[in-house]
């Protein structure tokens, strides 16, 4: 509940608001300057330019729907020779991984085995394991020189010795 002063304080303002606005409506509804005929005839103009722009068929392109996901293959998809729309057709795989796929095969060479597979980022033993029965290889994969595709795999670095540990 409102304090007195409150009261008189949301009085004054609603005073002021409608005193406001019906000065507004009135300045508006009795006002026949020639800016108002100009200003009416550029929007009558606008107005025309729109219709005629509707009639015409410039409207804006409807959005497009959002596409559906492929459907499943029916049988194993090779990894070594599948587009990226094939890869992407696998349960748990997005669109976004379909294509670190391709381009790691692209890359590097065909994977070969699931193990060559875990090379690309984002497939982990749990993926490999949900994958195993949908995918298959059919080609060799490339000899590598000991390529490092993640960082986890990267030698650890050894602390040398130091000068004064060794005078000890």
């Amino acid at each position: 509940m409102p304090t007195p002063a409150e009261r008189k304080a949301l009085l004054f303002f609603s005073t002021v608001l409608v005193l406001g606005a019906s000065t507004r409506a009135y300045r508006t509804l009795h006002s026949r300057s020639p800016a108002d005929a100009q200003a009416r005839s550029a929007l009558e103009r606008q107005l025309k330019a729109a219709d005629s722009a509707r009639r015409s068929g410039l409207r804006k392109p409807k959005r497009e729907k959002k596409q559906k996901t492929p459907p499943r293959p029916a049988g194993p998809v090779d990894l070594d020779v599948a587009t990226e729309k094939e890869i992407e057709a696998l349960r748990h795989i997005g669109p976004t991984l379909a294509k670190r796929i391709a381009a790691d095969r692209d890359s590097f060479g065909p994977f070969g085995s699931m193990d060559g597979l875990r090379r690309v980022k984002g497939v982990g033993p749990s993926m490999v394991a949900k994958l195993d029965s949908t995918v298959t290889f059919s080609l060799v994969p490339r000899p590598t020189n000991r390529v490092i595709s993640r960082p986890s795999e990267l030698p650890k670095a050894r602390r040398k010795p130091h000068l004064r540990d060794t005078l000890r």
